[in-house]
This record gives C-alpha cells, sequence and structure tokens, in this order.
C-alpha cells in the first residue's frame, strides 16, 4: 500500500516523457565521445529555442540558470552546440525532431568515414589517405564524435513536445522583458554512463573487476554482433574449401549509426544496399544452371561496418588464421554494393582501387570485373560507368580485404565524388529520403504490397548485379531470365524501413523470435547480439534462397539424426509460416538453406589490443537508468524557508518529545485508588 501512495504522489509531481533516444557515451582507444548526466540526474528551468536569437536567454540575459533547452531539429547543429558546450549555464538538451527533414541536410557524422581503418595510408596511396582527393561526406559536422558533459535527449513524440512547450508558455515565458515567476516548468535528465576516458581504461577496469570480484561491475562492452553469409553452392561450413575453389564475393553493410542511441534507420546508408543485395541473392538462385557454375558466388551482410569495420575486419582476420571455410586466396573477385538508391538520371558508379591496379594483372582483371558489370546493364534502366581511374575507393568494406591482399573489385555507388545522401548517419536518413511513397488510404497489409517506384529501381539494380555474378561465376547461359522481383523488393523496403511486425516477416520466422518484430526499424549494431536486423537478414535471405523440406518439427530441429541431410552443408530452421486459407492459424514449415553467421567482434578484443589502430575498438558505456521527466520547481528562496520551517519543526518536535519524555511519570503517572486500603 505504502508504495502505491508514494506511486501517486510522484504521479502528481513529474510527468514523464516515455518517448525519448538518449545520447550515450562510446569510447575507442583514444577518447570518449557522446553524452551523460550527473550521477543524480541533471535538471533545469526549461527555455524553448526556436530561433538562434533565442540562445540569448539561455546564455546570458535568463536570470535562473541553469536551463533545460527544448531545441528545434533545425537548429541541432556544430555551431549551436559548441556554445552551449562552452557554458555552464546549460544543464541538458531535449531536442524535436525536424519536420521535414533539414532542406540544407544534416550528418552529424565525419566528412571522412571509417579514416584511418580502409586501405589509404602514408604507405598505400597516400595521396588518398585522409580523404586528401575526395572528401566523401562534406556535410558531416562531426558532432557524433563530440564528448558532452550534459545529456542530450530526443522527443520522438510530438504530443510529448507539445506538452513540454505548453509548460513552458504557461509558466516559463519572460513578460514584458521582465524575468517569470515561480513556480516554473524544470525538466530532469537521467543518462549517467559508468565509462570513461577510452576503451583501454575502460576494458581494464572491467577486466580487474571480473578477475577479483564474485560480482563483477561491467563498465563497457565491445560492439559486437554476427555477418550473415551464404553461398550460391552449398560449402562445409566447419571444413574448408579446396584452394583451387574460385569463390565471387558479394558484400554490403547492414549497420547505420546516428547521433542518438538505437535509432539508425540508414534508409539509404544500408538498407537500400542490403535489400538490392538481397533481391539479387533471390534472383541469382533461380538461374536454372548455378550448380553447375565453374565459380562459386557468396553472399555476405557485414554488421558493424559504421564502427571503423567491425564485421569485414573479423571475417579478413578469421581467414587469416584459418578459421573460416574460405581462405582471402578463393576470393575471385569482390563486388561491393553501396549507397545505391539515390541515383541521377540512372547512373550507377562504379568505383575501382587506383593503387591495386598499377599491378598489371590486377588491373587486367578489374577491366573484366568493369566489362562484365557494363554488359549485364545492356537494356535495362540502370547506366554503369566508371568513377576514373585517379579517384580512390569510397568508405566500404572492400578496403578491409584490400588491406590483406590485392584482390580485383569494384565498389558500386550512386555517387561519383561526394555522397548524394544529405543525410549520412542520421536520424533523417528514413524512407522519406529515398523516396518511398505510398497512396493515402492503404490498409497496412497493402502497403507492404504496394509496389514504389524505389523498389522498381532497386529491382533493376539488384537485376543487374545478379547477372553481372552470373558472368563473373563463369555462367554462359542467357541472362535475360535472370530478373530480381520488385514485389519483394518492396516487402523488405516496407519491413526493413516501416514496420518490422507485418505478416511477411511474422511468417519467416521461427517462433520463439517473435519478440524481435517491434514497431518502428533501427539497424544499430549494439551490444547485445544477435539484433533485430541481423536475425531479419538471415531469415529472409533463408527465404529467398532456400527450400522448404518435407521434415516433421522434431526432424527439422535435429536434421543430425536423419541420413541424408547433409547437416555440415545446410542449416534447417522450423519457421512460423503463413496463416492458413481460413486467416487464423499458421502453417509451420522447415526451411533448408546455406545462411551461416559469423562473429562480428573486432580482432582487437580477441587479442585483447584494446589500445589497436589497427582493428576497430569502439565500445558502449554501461548505464543504470535513462529517463527523462518534467515537473513545477519553487524558488530557492521558497525551498529555503521550506527547509528551516521544516528542520525548525523537527528540533521544536525532538524537543517537545524529550521534554513529555523526561516528565512521563508526571504526566502520565496513574492516580491511587481512593477506595483502596493498606493494611
Amino acid at each position: 500500500a505504502g508504495s502505491c501512495h508514494g506511486n501517486s504522489v510522484e504521479r502528481k509531481i513529474y510527468i514523464p516523457l516515455n518517448k525519448t533516444a538518449p545520447c550515450v557515451r562510446l569510447l575507442n582507444a583514444t577518447h570518449q565521445i557522446g553524452c551523460q548526466s550527473s550521477i543524480s540526474g541533471d535538471t533545469g528551468v526549461i527555455h524553448v529555442v526556436e530561433k538562434e536569437e533565442d540562445l540569448r536567454w539561455v546564455l546570458a540575459d535568463g536570470p535562473n540558470p541553469p536551463y533545460m533547452i527544448l531545441l528545434d531539429g533545425n537548429l541541432f547543429n556544430r555551431k549551436v552546440l559548441l556554445q552551449l558546450k562552452g557554458t555552464s549555464r546549460v544543464s541538458g538538451l531535449a531536442v524535436a525532431i525536424a519536420k521535414p527533414s533539414p532542406p540544407q541536410g544534416f550528418s552529424p557524422g565525419l566528412k571522412c568515414p571509417n579514416d584511418g581503418f580502409g586501405v589509404y595510408s602514408k604507405d598505400y596511396g597516400p595521396e588518398f589517405a585522409h580523404c586528401n582527393t575526395t572528401v566523401w561526406n562534406p556535410l558531416g559536422s562531426g558532432i557524433s564524435y563530440e564528448d558532452f558533459d550534459f545529456p542530450i535527449f530526443l522527443l520522438e513524440d510530438a504530443n510529448e513536445t507539445q506538452v513540454i512547450k505548453q509548460c513552458y508558455l504557461d509558466h516559463n515565458v519572460p513578460r514584458d522583458g521582465s524575468a517569470p515567476e515561480y513556480p516554473l516548468c524544470a525538466m530532469q535528465l537521467f543518462s549517467h554512463m559508468h565509462a570513461v576516458t577510452s576503451t583501454v581504461t575502460c576494458m581494464r577496469r572491467s577486466s580487474l573487476q571480473s578477475t577479483f570480484s564474485i560480482n563483477p561491475e561491467i563498465v563497457c562492452d565491445p560492439l559486437l554482433d554476427y555477418n550473415v553469409w551464404s553461398t550460391l553452392q552449398p560449402i562445409n561450413a566447419s571444413g574448408k574449401v579446396d584452394p583451387e575453389k574460385e569463390v565471387v564475393m558479394v558484400a554490403t553493410r547492414i549497420d547505420s549509426h546516428s547521433f542518438f542511441w538505437n535509432i539508425a534507420p540508414g534508409a539509404e546508408s544500408a538498407v537500400s544496399s542490403f535489400v538490392t543485395h538481397l533481391a539479387a541473392a533471390e534472383a541469382l538462385h533461380k538461374a536454372p544452371d548455378v550448380h553447375v557454375l565453374p565459380r562459386n558466388v557468396m553472399f555476405t551482410f557485414f554488421q558493424g561496418e559504421t564502427f571503423d569495420y567491425i564485421g569485414s575486419s573479423r571475417m579478413v582476420y578469421d581467414m587469416e588464421q584459418d578459421k573460416f571455410p574460405l581462405r582471402l586466396d578463393n576470393i575471385h573477385s569482390f563486388v561491393e554494393l553501396n549507397q545505391v538508391a539515390l541515383r541521377n538520371s540512372s547512373i550507377l558508379w562504379m568505383h575501382t582501387d587506383p593503387v591495386s591496379r598499377m599491378n598489371k594483372s590486377v588491373n587486367t582483371q578489374v577491366q573484366i570485373l568493369l566489362d562484365t558489370l557494363k554488359q549485364s546493364s545492356f537494356g535495362s534502366a540502370v547506366t554503369l560507368q566508371e568513377a576514373g581511374f585517379s579517384q580512390p575507393l569510397p568508405p566500404s568494406s572492400f578496403q578491409r580485404f584490400l588491406r590483406a591482399r590485392h584482390i580485383p573489385g569494384v565498389v558500386l555507388t550512386d555517387h561519383r565524388t561526394a555522397f548524394q545522401n544529405r543525410y549520412y548517419q542520421s536520424m533523417y536518413d528514413t524512407p522519406e529520403n529515398i523516396g518511398m511513397q505510398y497512396p493515402e488510404g492503404l490498409s497496412p497489409e497493402e502497403t507492404l504490397e504496394y509496389v514504389t517506384d524505389t523498389a522498381k529501381a532497386l529491382a533493376e539494380v539488384a537485376t543487374v548485379v545478379a547477372r553481372a555474378l552470373y558472368g563473373l561465376a563463369g555462367g554462359a547461359s542467357s541472362i535475360s531470365a535472370i530478373q530480381a522481383d520488385p514485389k519483394t523488393v518492396t516487402r523488405m523496403l516496407y519491413g526493413f524501413l516501416i514496420k518490422m511486425n507485418n505478416s511477411w516477416f511474422q511468417s519467416i520466422i521461427k517462433p520463439d523470435l517473435k519478440g524481435i518484430l517491434g514497431d518502428v526499424p533501427q539497424h544499430y549494431v549494439a551490444v547485445s547480439s544477435p539484433v533485430n536486423t541481423t536475425y531479419l537478414v538471415q531469415y529472409v535471405l533463408a527465404n529467398l534462397t532456400g527450400t522448404v523440406v518435407n521434415l516433421t518439427k522434431e526432424e527439422c530441429q535435429n536434421p543430425e539424426k536423419l541420413p541424408h541431410t547433409e547437416k555440415e552443408l545446410y542449416e534447417y530452421s522450423w519457421i512460423q509460416g503463413p496463416l492458413d486459407a481460413n486467416g487464423t492459424a499458421r502453417v509451420p514449415l522447415c526451411v533448408r538453406s546455406g545462411v551461416r553467421l559469423s562473429k562480428a567482434l573486432s580482432p582487437a578484443f580477441e587479442l585483447r589490443h584494446w589500445g589497436s589502430t589497427e582493428y576497430s575498438t569502439w565500445t558502449e558505456s554501461r548505464w543504470k537508468d535513462i529517463r527523462a521527466r518534467i515537473f513545477l520547481v519553487a524558488s530557492r528562496e521558497l525551498e529555503i524557508i521550506t527547509l528551516v520551517l521544516g528542520i525548525a519543526i523537527l528540533v521544536i518536535s525532538l524537543l517537545a518529545t524529550y521534554f513529555i519524555n523526561a516528565k512521563a511519570d508526571v504526566l502520565f503517572s496513574i492516580p491511587r485508588d481512593p477506595g483502596a486500603v493498606a493494611y
């Protein structure tokens, strides 16, 4: 009863903000970035800033610091943040999403993404190192890589933003230039981070705790997940591929990032490319003679690429250490799909590495690769053009493979030089950014099936890629039958960008994974794995490239007990299946595919080289409590008067209790009964 009473009192004082996303602390070998609050949360009087002039009240004129700023999304930029960073008059920041997205663009990432971890360095193409030739992300402000000592939260719900504004209007608006009267509307943000300084420091502390404590308090965790991969022709995942067997590798990233934790829609930076990749895998698997092609094709989806190529560097490391079925020597050629949804005049640019092409044999193989891609685009709506021999590779997973070996490869993008994407690594890299539009009035099921223009355009790219892969694998038949399905593409775009919890995704996953289907998809790599995106890419790939086999649930879950299941070549999954004819119950199925997961944890953590400059060292701080709330705060004078009165009443009560207790025998003595007689 007591706790219920306490909660009801709290509800009368505080209004919790439930739809928020915090900026959290990340660390690498040398730095800490992100935000945090003090251990007990940070509180300040709310001030709404909708234009730059409003900052003057916060930074100079306002008489009631510290202030908690409600910032219009269009003002969330480097210039404003650095002004706020340099003052003690600001205790925190709540950012309202700008709608529509800022027309000038917004990218909190770096101008030169993953700088220092790609192939270019002082020893290899120094003229291309540090984006000397091409600044890939000119709009990058780098604020995601700054360290802020106050909390910054994103307000995801427009209704909650309006509640805060109304509280501000009712209590905090200055009247006739004079300070507003108490009580004032205040906000409190909790986001205290446990890790400090760098990955080296936090991993050492965690390691010491794990060694000497029964209940270790871990302060940070490495960013990690799993890569998803499969091959056109099945291979023994626990064995080694014959050194003579050549494999064409096609790759893409599946993660994204933004300033705020787990807000990573990544429509153009990730989803457009991996959806195209999945569609190409389906189209190629449908070709009749794929199982007799001279070369195999490996479909690879890398996790954690945003953070200095976690997934690709781990796969290269595993190949070098003989911990993967393939070796680097098996790779015949490499095709990577990068950002491909914002094409100008349907042009897709082919980027190659000018340094490795100085080698005559590599250059010959690269030229064959480029010619095959061009031939595959004949008769399609996609025009392939070379970016130019003087142009370096854009940030790409292929760079990690080039660091290890001169592999002929090409990276396909929608940009020749700087990114077309004006919202790279930001919360505004949404379906709208890649032109996804639906007619009004459609039901969720109709929206899932509606083929958008974006889906048609990406299906065209997938068709070209699938045909090129067929040619690179040694296919000699007609390629006209290899065709990506726009319906599949539109379903994937809807599922990965708008609503994960849809009927198609429900039908292709295991029953015990129903919980991963949240509403709004996010593609942050995180520290608990596998994340939703990894699972879904795994099961979508299995659905598009696998086959339904006639096994019972028991047999499907334990295929090693049956003869001829070739467990070393295939994975078996008992999935929920589609709804039956009545639409009431599901018809479960057993799907056999060659889809596998491999670790996407940076080798730096495997080797315990936490200060590595060779491999990614990104970690995420742990925290105890993340929440936000608003309430009315009284003046300092009233708080002091209340405190003094409370202390006075306490002292008077103690004195009264003391004197009453001292005179208890007098005050509470029982009078003698007059009728009692003593003998």
